[in-house]
This record gives structure tokens, sequence and C-alpha cells, in this order.
């Protein structure tokens, strides 16, 4: 039985690859980990828990919860900053594998507060890898994003393309993460594999992203703001695809690549056991239709605040996906209409108590 640590499992992503996981029930041994900051509603967190069988009243940080609804999962509370801890914990449970998708999230909020995005996203990184190093962890994979293609236009956008230009810190810690997994690749010969995520969305979504937003403000005949006059395209990828990619990914290692020449270097992989891939629909939507997609789930207008970009932004965003394909024999599907219809359906019942 494969002992895996999935961090940020109160999170979204983090949410869905554990569920995924316990659906094998006798194949693995789960342990979730998440701080459980007050970045978005702790609530929501909360019911994710509770999903898997960890009650709030039961968490105590930094001690392992056993879940009430499934024998093989587990669950910490902590800081994956907090550096000491970490790598002793990591050492005693001997975890075959790593999935590490805690991190601090959102473009924006980086501009208000930098100094999460480094003690999250930087430092905590940083423990995990040093406790992967030092107990001999299969295989370390881990959550990248779309965004560190920063000023990159040329679309679709390949894992082969220059990422030297970010446009928010959020995206720089991301890009610093690849770089550091990178490092740890070639010293200590740890495989790791970087997800490059394209805008994920759906059932159990986060507060404060676009779907979310715009379903709430639709249902309380409040506007919404519609960026760059809905004239942004983005590669919106349903969370289960997102998911079913990463839990096939977590067995198939990073390994050197074959053809590495030093002189024609390939940004993608390396001499060391590396690996990015993007995990994007290949399928990009204009926000406008998005928009539309969740009128239609609703049965509602939108009223629409039409607004410029946002510093920080990008204008477009398309996965080129063909090596995610290639490598693990898979591809995001899931299309925008169905996607935006099971979060409404999520939505619609979760809040049925407070809906206006």
């Amino acid at each position: 039985m494969s002992k895996i640590l999935i961090t940020g499992s109160a999170g979204f992503i983090g949410f869905h690859l554990v569920t995924r996981f316990l659906e094998d029930e006798d194949e693995f041994q789960i342990i979730g980990l998440d701080v459980i900051n007050d970045y978005y509603d702790v609530n929501l967190k909360y019911a994710r828990l509770s999903e898997h069988g960890i009650q709030k009243e039961d968490i105590l940080s930094q001690h392992l919860i056993k879940s009430s609804k499934f024998p093989q999962y587990s669950f910490i509370q902590t800081d994956l900053a907090d550096h000491d801890f970490m790598v002793s914990f990591m050492q005693d449970q001997k975890f075959d594998y790593v999935v590490n998708l805690a991190a601090q999230a959102g473009v924006r909020y980086s501009m208000e507060n930098p100094r999460a995005y480094t003690h999250s996203n930087i430092n905590g990184f940083l423990s995990i890898l040093e406790g992967c190093r030092h107990s001999n962890v299969k295989h370390l994979v881990y959550a990248s994003s779309s965004s560190v293609y920063g000023l990159n236009t040329k679309m679709p956008l390949s894992e082969q393309q220059a990422t030297q230009h970010p446009m928010s810190l959020y995206a720089a810690t991301k890009k610093a993460n690849e770089m550091m997994a990178h490092t740890y690749s070639h010293l200590f010969n740890l495989p790791t594999t970087g997800l490059r995520f394209f805008t994920v969305y759906g059932p159990w979504g986060r507060p404060d992203m676009a779907l979310f937003l715009f379903t709430e403000a639709i249902i309380n005949n409040k506007p919404i703001k519609v960026f760059n006059h809905g004239k942004m395209v983005r590669d919106f990828t349903y969370v289960e695809d997102i998911v079913e990619s990463v839990k096939r990914l977590v067995f198939k290692p990073a390994k050197p690549s074959e053809d590495w020449n030093a002189h024609q270097v390939i940004a993608d992989r390396s001499s060391a056991p590396y690996r990015v891939f993007n995990i994007g629909n290949n399928n990009p939507v204009q926000l406008s239709d998005y928009i539309l997609a969740v009128e239609e789930a609703l049965n509602k207008r939108a009223i629409c605040e039409l607004l410029e970009m946002q510093p920080g932004d990008v204008p477009a965003t398309h996965a080129d996906a063909s090596a995610l394909e290639e490598w693990v024999n898979y591809k995001p599907e899931t299309s925008v209409s169905d996607g935006v219809k099971r979060f409404v359906d999520w939505y619609t019942s979760y809040y049925k108590g407070v809906l206006v």
C-alpha cells in the first residue's frame, strides 16, 4: 500500500485529489495536510474536511486526526513553513509519494500581501523539498501555474517556451518553485514534476475565483465585474480532469531526458529527473462566453460592469497539453457548459439555506 502526503487537502484541488484517491479504498494510505488559513471562508474548508470524515472540533494543531469515514485517511493541521516540524514529520512518516498543492493563491492578493507568498510558496516549498530529500520520497509532484508564462503571447503556450517574465509575485513564486525543484532533482536525484494548472474550476471551488463570484452575484441580482470588457480568454479546466491527470502523474516519476544536450537546452526537462507539464483543456473560451454558460445554468441574466484589464492579469491563456497526453495517456476534455452546470448545481445545493 503506497503512502501519500497531499498538502493543501482542505483547499479546492487538494480536496478533490484526496476524494479521488479515497475512491480506491485498499490501495493507498493518504495523509492530508493544511494550515487552514483565512484567505477565504474557513467554513468552506472545514466543510470539505468534513466530507472526508475530519471534524472541526477534533482538529488539534500538529496532531494527526483519523478520519471517521475512511480508515486509510488521516489529516494534520500545520504550516509548511514550520521547517523543522515538517522535515521531522516527513522523516517519521516515510511517504512514498508527495503531492504539494498547498500554496498562497491569488494573483491580485500578492500585490497586497507579498510576504504571505514568500512564507507559503517559498519557505513552505523548501520544507517540502528538504523533507523529500531526507526521507527518500520516490516522486514529488507539485503545483505550479500557467501564470509563469507571464508576458508570453504566442499561443498555445508550450512547456518549452521561456518563462522568465512573470507579471505578478504569485507567478514569480511559482517559477521559483520550478527552479528550486530542479536544483533538488539535480543535486539529490529527487524526481520532481511541476504542474502548470490552467484556470481550474468546478464544485467546491474558491470563493475568490470568477465562477464563484459570478454565480453569487447573478443569484443575488448584483452586478459582476467583467475585466477587459469580457474579451479575456482563458483555458478553463474542470477540476476532475485536473485530479485524474495528477493521479496518473504521481505514479510516473520524472526521469532524466535521454536526449539531453547541454548545448541545446529544453526548458521542460533536464539531465536530472525533472519535468513540468501544462494541465489545461486546450480549448480556450472568451470570458463573455464563460459568463453566458453561468447565465444558462442559472436561467438568469447577469448585470455586467465592463472594466479595463487589472494589473497582473494576462489577456489570454491556451495550454498546449500534448506532452501531458503523451506522458500519461490522458487529456482534460470536460466542456465549459458541462463543468459550469456542475458547479452551479453544487453551489445552489450547498448554499440553499442562505440564498436570497
